[in-house]
């Protein structure tokens, strides 16, 4: 059966849709608070200079801040949100850039703030302190405007690189509008000459069909878009990538990466322990490709035979309803007032759930203030349901910093904003493989399993290593052209992919189409925090209470402490291999059961 047509916006039944009316009842209330808060940064500009003269002057104007920063989220989410729901909408495109064009005109009129916090001495702030026992509130905040010192230019300096802000965003923009808006694909065709609706949204899905006809001809579609542009999405990475080096450059940073991990006061080493620990693993990852290609039964190994299940036989529709009972179920051990928000996301709209025509591809958390928003583009299969699971961790991870840490501690770092999603895919799996008693369906689970970590820690790693290498280049002075980037990222798909896989030309494209490019050294974070996860998971099945206590502390600590702290306090020590190398131990040994199934 050919696949059913994309809805427009105003076809998906409402409670399948975010409601935005909790963040603002109507677009004039939006605006109202937007020409509020473009009121306030005059008053936020007046204390310029004024910082030190009295403990009373300083909490006021941080109190002020606070105050701003929360309306400026509340406007940037219901203008994303908006934009995200339906990315040709012209009237929340406007938003978007109106809000981000006042956010440039904010952090111009706030850059005073760390050198003037800079010009404070440890002993003025204790004084200040003692006058005004609630600065204590701001200690931490402090200590980390003081740990940057070695970074942090003159109050002209900074305002002109806060005014540069806005072309810092211009790469990520170009290609979100590229890629979700403009960006048509050709249909693509099964083996009974059917066609099939081609998007973004729609691709992997199509390349899990165990049709491979349809799934060569949804890849060679997928590759022939992105590389019609591909000389304009290489100029586009390029500019992210000259923009982050310029930036660095300007802080005295030694690197892009290291001005990146800085913000969040993540050792290097942590970055460069996974890619060594992950390659001194890769036997494992050509383990799996073999197994892959001998299960298919194929001759050769293509990369469009990488998503479509291993295990046939087993056709198992999860309808949205059904996911959402048993995510809710899986979920258990981490208590009832856990699963309290869980409900609450589920039964009062926090969730958009289904794909609509010009949505936002993909799936993510955003959390407001009022309540996290999710967006997902749920398929009835399990992959979708394992992204409900995933994106509601984020969900109760935001809830729980935004309900218990004050403004200036509420937000998490990156580094651990994967650790909670990814536990709760953990107990999904937990759930589902203890409730299953067929070794073809036991079989099938583990396959999901064993793509979890084929697609987190090392496809991860190896988009890391290839954000690592672009860096390297640029401050080399070498130009990023697509010729580069695409026999760069050839190379590297090659190396971890093993000697049984035959990478296809269209694969060295694939950096022209992956958006976590334009977040800063992100996505290694996805691996650390997947290798964090499982140590977490089986400390919440194994370690009783105390065990689940520490991990809600986690939840709830914001970015309260340093993130390797937080993360050691739950229990696990991320400035060693040892969680990387645990969770590929147990890659190794998932490999073993799949091998036992199979044979049966």
């Amino acid at each position: 059966m050919p696949s059913k047509p994309i809805p427009q916006r105003d076809q998906v039944p409402q409670q399948y849709t975010w409601k935005l009316s909790d963040l603002y009842e109507t677009p004039d209330a939006w605006q109202r608070d937007f020409n509020a808060l473009k009121a306030q940064i005059p008053q936020l500009a007046a204390y310029a200079g004024r910082l030190g003269e009295s403990a009373s002057t300083l909490y006021a104007y941080l109190e002020e801040e606070q105050a701003a920063g929360t309306r400026f989220s509340n406007l940037l989410n219901y203008a994303q949100r908006g934009s995200d729901q339906d990315t040709r909408d012209p009237d929340f495109q406007d938003r978007v850039g109106k809000i981000m064009s006042l956010y440039v005109e904010l952090s111009a009129a706030l850059a005073f703030e760390t050198p003037e916090l800079l010009k404070l001495s440890p002993e003025t702030w204790a004084d200040f302190c003692a006058q005004k026992p609630e600065l204590r509130l701001y200690q931490r905040y402090f200590d980390n405007v003081q740990r940057r010192r070695p970074h942090t230019l003159s109050d002209a300096e900074e305002a002109l690189l806060a005014a540069a802000g806005e072309l810092a965003q211009a790469p990520d923009d170009i290609f979100g509008k590229l890629a979700d808006a403009d960006l048509t694909f050709p249909d693509a065709v099964d083996s009974k000459g059917e066609k099939h609706p081609m998007s973004n949204g729609s691709y992997t899905r199509l390349m899990e069909s165990e049709d491979r006809t349809l799934r060569k001809s949804a890849f060679q579609s997928m590759y022939a878009a992105y590389g019609g542009m591909k000389n304009t999405l290489a100029a586009t990475l390029s500019a992210q990538v000259k923009s982050l080096q310029f930036f660095a450059n300007a802080r005295r940073y030694p690197s892009a990466l290291a001005a990146s991990l800085d913000a969040t006061h993540v050792p290097e080493s942590v970055y460069h322990n996974l890619i060594d620990t992950v390659h001194a693993n890769l036997d494992k990852m050509y383990r799996y490709v073999s197994l892959r290609k001998q299960i298919l039964g194929v001759d050769e190994l293509h990369m469009y035979d990488v998503y479509t299940p291993i295990v046939k036989g087993v056709h198992k529709e999860i309808p949205y309803e059904e996911a959402k009972e048993t995510v809710y179920a899986a979920l258990a051990p981490l208590g009832e007032d856990y699963r309290a928000v869980i409900r609450e996301a589920m039964d009062r709209r926090w969730i958009d759930v289904y794909e609509n025509v010009g949505k936002r591809s993909g799936g993510y958390m955003a959390g407001a203030l009022v309540h996290p928003y999710i967006l997902l583009n749920y398929k009835d299969d399990l992959d979708s349901m394992f992204t409900l699971a995933h994106e509601l961790g984020h969900a109760v991870h935001s809830y729980r910093s935004n309900q218990d840490q004050p403004p200036v501690y509420r937000e998490y770092v990156i580094f651990v904003a994967e650790v909670a999603s990814t536990c709760n895919e953990a107990l999904l799996m937990d759930y589902l493989l203890e409730r299953t008693t067929d070794r073809k369906e036991r079989a099938w689970l583990i396959n999901h399993f064993l793509e979890q970590f084929r697609g987190t820690i090392y496809r991860q790693t190896m988009f890391a290593e290839f954000e690592r290498e672009m860096g390297r280049r640029c401050a080399g002075g070498e130009t990023l052209t697509a010729d580069l980037l695409s026999r760069d990222y050839l190379a590297l798909n090659q190396t971890y992919f093993g000697p049984e896989m035959v990478s296809d030309p269209e694969i060295a494209l694939e950096w022209s189409r992956i958006p976590h490019f334009y977040y800063d050294y992100y996505v290694f974070q996805y691996a650390t925090g997947y290798a964090a996860a499982m140590a977490l998971a089986k400390r919440i099945r194994t370690g009783g209470k105390e065990a689940v206590d520490a991990y809600l502390s986690f939840l709830s600590g914001g970015c309260s402490k340093d993130p390797i702290d937080l993360l050691k306090d739950a229990g696990v020590d991320m400035t060693t291999p040892a969680p990387v190398q645990e969770a590929l131990d147990q890659f190794g040994v998932l490999l073993d059961e799949m091998e036992q199934l199979l044979k049966a």
